[in-house]
Parts: C-alpha cells; structure tokens; sequence
C-alpha cells in the first residue's frame, strides 16, 4: 500500500514562489520514479515533473525554467519548487509515482496564484 501527503499550497501573487512537499510512505521499491502532477479546475490532471531514485529529472514545457523537483530518498519525500508562478499555474497539485498507482491519489493542496 502506497500513501501520500502533499503539502505546502497556498495563496499566492503571479511571480512568487511557493514549495510543495510530498512524504511518501508505503512500499518502497514503488518510489522509484515520483511525479508531481496537477489539475485545474474543468481540465484533467497532467504531469509537472517527474524525478528518479537517482535525481533525473523531466518537467513539462510549461514548467520548464520555473519549477525545480528533488527528493530526499532517506525521508521519502518529494518536493517541488515553484518559482515566478502565474495565474494559470492555479491548482491542486498532486503526487504519485510515474507510473500513477492509481489508489495511491492523496487529497493534494491547492495551489493558488493571484495576478
């Protein structure tokens, strides 16, 4: 069983910052690859970025330059830097290994930029 807690949204102006964690728990060998991924309102949920166990990383070209995902694999923990948001950055974002387990989904936290 795979269990994920998201944290750190919030309300935010267009061009701030904001950092999201993830704490993993579950399973281990499931965390080999972790994405961050989002959904606003009426749209469906798309991947931002995902990372390996080994720190590769590959972001969406919307994020690209923007947002920054690491991880701490000693506390299985996943983060997800947000820089110079904007308004169409608003929603809840969500974490999940890449490839989603699709029962792991947590509640997310909102994510929103004001312009």
């Amino acid at each position: 069983q795979v269990q994920l807690v998201e944290s750190g949204g919030g309300l935010v102006q267009a061009g701030g910052p904001l950092r999201l964690s993830c704490a993993a728990s579950g399973r281990d060998y499931r965390f080999n690859v972790m994405g961050w991924y989002r959904q606003a309102p009426g749209k469906q949920r798309e991947l931002v970025a995902r990372i390996s166990r080994g720190s590769m990383t590959i972001y969406a070209d919307f994020v690209k330059g923007r947002f920054t995902i690491s991880r701490d694999n000693t506390k299985n923990t996943v983060y997800l830097q947000m820089n110079s948001l904007k308004p169409e950055d608003t929603a809840v974002y969500y974490c999940n290994t890449y490839p989603v387990v699709v029962d792991a989904w947590g509640q997310g936290t909102q994510v929103t930029v004001s312009s």
